[in-house]
């Protein structure tokens, strides 16, 4: 792989460059030491004294997202049950990188990466809770302020597992052969073309690298806010499958309600959809761990 990924950068954001824009324009902070965290699709993340966290956008695209972010954030305040990105720095472009940035402080844990499943399953009611409050955010107020309907079209259920055909051939080589077996199979025998639509008030990209867990594993966090919309309740829901072992899934629905068939199916596709993404691209930045998260993920979404 190499070149023209759809995730490379159209800004590469430096160290140096973060501490400039920072201590500029925040003077309270030019003390502190800045690092690099990593970086995803859209956007260059670093730490700033431990405390705060700073992110710069790497492409375009992400920068409209990021603009709703800071909109959208403040107004959840009393319908998230748990630890988010709540932004208090409201940095500008300048000459040497014309996009705007937020910083927010810092939220402690890790990425939710080999977990046991006694661990996964201690979260089903705080993911289940945060998520029906999530969804309970009023419509017609993310409307108002500018937040998107289903930009990415996830209801479109025959679209997607064609892609996923496509990302599943490039990926075989890292499954066994039975693991590919059962993908491909559950594709096939997949006959919904697409689902009803629903409206509810979304995170949009809810998978393991957007959670955090502290030292038992318990979910304690959510990040990454970028892909806000108003879409169905399954592209979220796909957690139940990813992140929660079968015996789980019961205790999650008691608490969030439950859901229809077709809200299921699509909560499933999309539990299998966003890991082959991160896969992709974890192969491409040779990320070991991430690949074998990403992989036991698709696998645990096929579980029954």
């Amino acid at each position: 792989m190499g070149g023209s990924n759809q995730w490379d950068a159209e800004w590469e954001v430096s160290k140096d460059l973060a501490y400039k824009l920072i201590s500029s324009q925040f003077p309270q902070l030019a003390s502190k030491s800045v690092e690099k965290l990593g970086h995803g699709w859209d956007n260059t993340v670093f730490l700033v004294g431990g405390e705060y966290v700073f992110r710069f956008p790497r492409r375009k695209v992400a920068l409209s997202s990021l603009r709703m972010e800071g909109k959208i954030l403040p107004k959840l305040k009393d319908y998230i049950s748990i630890a988010y990105s709540l932004p208090m720095f409201f940095g500008e472009g300048d000459d040497d990188y014309p996009m705007p940035f937020l910083g927010y402080p810092y939220l402690s844990g890790e990425f939710p990466v080999g977990l046991t499943d006694k661990q996964r399953a201690f979260s089903a009611t705080t993911l289940a809770q945060f998520l029906k409050r999530l969804h309970a955010f009023p419509v017609k107020a993310a409307q108002e302020i500018g937040v998107q309907h289903d930009h990415r079209n996830l209801t479109d259920i025959a679209m997607r597992k064609e892609k996923m055909h496509k990302f599943i051939s490039d990926l075989a080589p890292h499954f066994s052969k039975e693991e590919y077996h059962a993908i491909t199979n559950y594709l096939e025998q997949l006959r919904t073309e697409r689902v009803k639509q629903k409206h509810v008030f979304l995170h949009g990209d809810l998978h393991f690298k957007n959670i955090l867990v502290d030292k038992n594993g318990k979910v304690s966090g959510v990040i990454d806010w970028g892909d806000v919309n108003i879409g169905h309740p399954g592209c979220d829901l796909n957690v139940v499958y990813s992140f929660l072992p079968p015996d789980a899934r019961s205790d999650f629905f008691n608490v969030y309600g439950d859901v229809d068939e077709e809200t299921k199916i699509l909560a499933r596709l999309i539990a299998m959809y966003i890991p082959t993404g991160i896969m992709m691209q974890a192969i491409d930045d040779n990320d070991e761990r991430l690949i074998n998260e990403a992989k036991t993920n698709i696998i645990r979404a096929l579980a029954d």
